[in-house]
């Protein structure tokens, strides 16, 4: 089975860092992005099975991005878990844009490596 893609877009070095490596100790590709800029770019370029997504961004705001990936048809269709420490999981339904799923910061491995699985068997 080929390994599967995930981008991660996380502002906070320390927080990209630790998922990165959780993420590639259990065999995924990892793409990490610390700020909005050519995000779409970055998209089409990694081509994402998955991508974690933090809503606050030095340069923007997550809500932006998911937006412009769900308006996109040729992105639509990736799943995106938003993670972020100030909004709880009522909020990732953001701006009329859904995301797949939402995990507050600090976040458990195990709950993350979950909802990880669980994008990709959709």
């Amino acid at each position: 089975m080929a390994k599967k893609n995930i981008l991660v877009i996380e502002d906070n070095h320390a927080i990209l860092d630790v998922i990165t490596l959780i993420l590639e100790s259990e065999a995924f590709n990892v793409a990490g992005l610390n700020k909005g800029a050519d995000f779409i770019k970055h998209v089409h370029e990694f081509n994402p099975d998955v991508i974690i997504m933090d809503i606050m961004l030095p340069d923007t705001d997550g809500r932006t991005l998911l937006k412009e990936l769900k308006d996109t048809p040729a992105t639509q269709h990736i799943p995106v878990l938003m993670i972020s420490a100030r909004y709880n999981a009522s909020n990732y339904t953001l701006d009329g844009v859904e995301a797949n799923d939402f995990m507050a910061k600090p976040f458990n491995i195990d709950e993350l490596m979950d909802k990880i699985y669980a994008l990709l068997r959709k």
